[in-house]
């Protein structure tokens, strides 16, 4: 598009935004009609006036010609100036050129009106004096004439203006602050569908406008049925892990009771059966009964590397900061994503590295393996529940239900974050890359 480059220095915010659609429209308002115009109006006020001097001007010019000697022109000058208001000298030098601040628009008037009206002007100074000296040629010499410069300009020409700028800032001021009433409302309801997306509930109470409000009451309503469904989720996992367990007890304690030759391929069954139980519990169940709490994530994340470090699992902190970093996160869960990228690294490779970066913006946990990694066109597949890229893993390592990659990646979007798989430049194998908005 045309217009890309300007979409950089457009502000991003809501408030910002408002402000730019306030001061926008008020300042081409004020420019439209200072220059069309208030400028124009002071301009033709300027001519008029200057018109008037040039009669009198005139008069005077044609006095001091029709004098005989330079005497009695210098003489007729002075007699006829007074009544005029006109300071006139015969014979001042007039000076190399006149003189005039570039931005005095009505002394160009001024000059242009002049400089038409009388044949012999040579020179109009209107700067540093405050009024203004006209130099014409005469046959007795020049003629210096010098008047007010208020008779050709009005007065405080630049008042008008001034005083739509000072009441278009205090108009829009106050015009912005009703406007940032009217967003507080949107800019809460925005901070508490983040905060819930990040799996934080904070207070909130529909205000503003008609809309604001309905769009608040919607918002409530649907963080509600949220909740009942995954109250009555958590209830139903309880009661499905209770039924299942205690049947898959019971087969146990009968073949406990039958010969170890005929007992040990259905009690091999038995033990994929819970296995695949608590996957299927693990994923269904993600965080519902983690509450959110402040921790250090850099003391969980070392504990639980230290955990496996002693359960005798080859796994390696190689980076992570020196001082504490507390956020608000969802502890048991956040374990349980480190522990399954961890277990599924150390699945499919012979070690695993773990590495900590914590910003002003995000937490970034990344896990690093020396397996035989996952093509880039089937990572996206990878992280759907109860897939297992068999041909691209080693089996030899262990099965799967391939849940561990689905659990991490919605315990990442519970906390308002992803994970991503790339290529491990490290070891060569699969980095997984936890990645939680601050």
């Amino acid at each position: 598009m045309t217009f890309d480059w300007l979409k950089r220095w457009m502000p991003t915010g809501l408030q910002g935004r408002a402000a730019l659609i306030l001061l926008l429209p008020v300042v081409t308002l004020q420019l439209v009609i200072s220059v069309s115009f208030v400028q124009r109006h002071f301009e033709g006020v300027t001519r008029q006036m200057t018109r008037s001097v040039l009669l009198e001007l005139r008069y005077v010019v044609e006095a001091v010609e029709e004098a005989g000697r330079p005497a009695e022109a210098a003489r007729r000058a002075q007699r006829l100036g007074g009544p005029l208001e006109l300071d006139t000298v015969l014979g001042a030098p007039p000076p190399v050129q006149g003189s005039r601040r570039p931005w005095d628009l009505s002394g160009r008037q001024v000059e242009a009106v002049l400089g038409a009206g009388l044949p012999g002007l040579t020179a109009v100074e209107l700067w540093p004096r405050r009024d203004v000296a006209v130099w014409i040629e005469t046959r007795h010499g020049p003629l210096r004439i010098t008047f007010d410069r208020r008779r050709v300009s009005a007065s405080n020409p630049h008042q008008l203006i001034v005083l739509i700028v000072v009441l278009g800032g205090l108009l829009t001021l106050v015009a912005y602050l009703f406007l940032r009433n009217q967003l507080r409302p949107i800019t809460r309801l925005a901070a508490a569908a983040a905060a819930y997306g990040k799996g934080r509930i904070v207070p909130y109470r529909p205000a503003g406008a008609a809309e604001v409000r309905a769009a608040g009451s919607a918002f409530l309503d649907m963080r509600s049925r949220i909740e009942r469904q995954s109250q009555a989720r958590t209830l139903m996992l309880s009661g499905i892990s209770h039924d299942l367990r205690t049947p898959l007890t019971r087969m146990r304690l009968g073949l406990s009771m039958l010969p170890e030759e005929e007992a040990a391929p259905l009690a091999d069954d038995v033990e994929e059966m819970q296995r695949l139980l608590d996957g299927f519990l693990d994923f269904a169940r993600g965080d519902a009964a983690d509450r959110v709490e402040r921790i250090d994530v850099c003391g969980l994340v070392r504990r639980v590397v230290e955990d496996a470090r002693r359960a005798g699992q080859a796994v390696t902190l190689i980076e992570a900061p020196d001082v504490a970093q507390e956020m608000e996160l969802r502890p048991v869960a956040l374990r349980r994503a480190l522990e399954n990228l961890m277990g599924n690294a150390l699945r499919y490779g012979d070690r695993a590295e773990v590495t900590l970066q914590v910003t002003p913006r995000s937490l970034r946990v990344m896990v690093e393996d020396d397996g035989p990694g996952i093509p880039a066109e089937r990572r996206e597949e990878a992280m759907r529940p109860f897939t297992r890229l068999d041909p691209a893993r080693n089996q030899d390592r262990g099965s799967g239900v391939g849940l561990g990659l689905a659990i991490v990646a919605d315990i990442a979007r519970t906390h308002g974050g992803t994970l991503r798989l790339d290529d491990s430049a490290r070891l060569g194998g699969l980095m997984a890359e936890l990645v939680i908005a601050r």
